[in-house]
């Protein structure tokens, strides 16, 4: 894709321009990290479709912006510059999650990301004790799901953010209000952190940096926490590293607490207990009278969520606490969550 000659004339100093006429504004209230689809819908782009600029609610999203103070020939130059990308609908229509637990595991889960991880525990071993002591989570935590997120920096994504939001927010009905609220999200983050509108990459659905923030997150929950003057998630591990412990901190991770404890099932009423998410709210009586029980010692006054995994020799179950819950606040997978829990424990031994 080619910007127009306007947009190309701006150069180096595009970052500086966007922070001069820098907005404030509100943010968002609902923001997680990590995207986790559960529709999967096959989108295309037909012929005919006119540029985005021509559509009439792009035209309005513009008025929308421009109304809320961005201004109107900065935005036309961004969309006059993108198209769309029909490889991001791929993408988002086959999630990893879509996949059962004994084939979504070893992507995450094997003895290279484990030797990687401790690799990048030593490395970045005062930022990761450093934000252990100031936000109350464990460092081991912090490593798995930037283990998992990026491969400890390995992968931050090729995608351009801005034309993946666009993409999605303008050509994927099933969740085209979320992207198009992490756009508007997207477009003040260019101006309150100076990125490069047209340099910033991530993944397919927009998340950024080494521990992959959407943009709402990177707004509400990002910290400088080398305290240089900017909130950078993409170049700086110090500020990866804090902004993934103040996230599970504001979430309310509970430091030394279990995550899950394995479960067996009698009969098919655990069934009832499954979909509705994975907050920890069926106390040992109510799962009893589904049929479920813990297959060791829990706390008797606990609470829990049921967890069902498709395992190498069929179903696998577990109690969750509210601690995984928290991780599913990052993604909301219940594979995305067993994963981080399960490489979390992998770097602690």
């Amino acid at each position: 894709m080619t910007a127009i000659h306007e947009w190309a004339r701006l150069g180096s100093n595009f970052p500086q321009l966007l922070a001069r006429t820098a907005l404030i504004v509100v943010l968002g209230a609902w923001a997680l990290p990590g995207v986790a689809v559960s529709q999967v819908a096959q989108s295309e782009f037909r012929a005919g479709d006119p540029p985005y600029l021509d559509r009439p609610e792009v035209q309005a999203f513009i008025d929308e912006q421009v109304a809320g103070g961005l201004d109107r020939e900065f935005l036309v130059a961004l969309f006059a510059g993108v198209e769309p990308q029909q490889r991001i609908l791929d993408l988002i229509s086959s999630p990893a999650e879509a996949r059962p637990w004994r084939d979504y595991r070893p992507i995450f889960v094997n003895d290279l990301r484990i030797e990687r991880g401790r690799e990048f525990q030593s490395e970045q071993a005062a930022w990761l004790e450093r934000a252990e002591e100031a936000f109350g989570v464990d460092q081991a935590l912090i490593a798995a799901i930037i283990g998992v997120e990026t491969n400890y920096g390995r992968n931050l994504g090729s995608f351009r953010v801005f034309d993946a939001l666009v993409t999605l927010g303008f050509d994927y009905p099933p969740r085209q209000t979320f992207f198009r609220s992490e756009l508007e999200h997207f477009l003040q983050l260019v101006q309150e952190e100076a990125l490069d509108v047209r340099e910033t990459r991530g993944s397919y659905a927009g998340a950024m940096g080494r521990g992959q923030f959407i943009s709402s997150s990177y707004r509400a929950y990002a910290v400088d926490f080398n305290e240089d003057g900017r909130r950078d998630l993409i170049n700086s591990w110090a500020d990866a590293i804090g902004s993934v412990a103040n996230y599970f901190r504001q979430h309310g991770w509970q430091t030394d607490e279990p995550v899950v404890a394995p479960a067996r099932v009698e009969g098919t009423g655990y069934e009832a207990l499954l979909g509705g998410g994975y907050q920890a709210r069926f106390s040992l009586e109510d799962l009893a009278a589904h049929g479920v029980h813990p297959a060791g010692p829990v706390a008797e006054d606990g609470y829990f969520s049921l967890i069902r995994l498709e395992g190498i020799d069929g179903p696998e179950f577990y109690l969750g606490y509210p601690n995984f819950y928290v991780i599913t606040r990052y993604n909301r997978s219940p594979l995305y969550a067993m994963a981080v829990h399960e490489l979390t424990e992998a770097l602690r031994q």
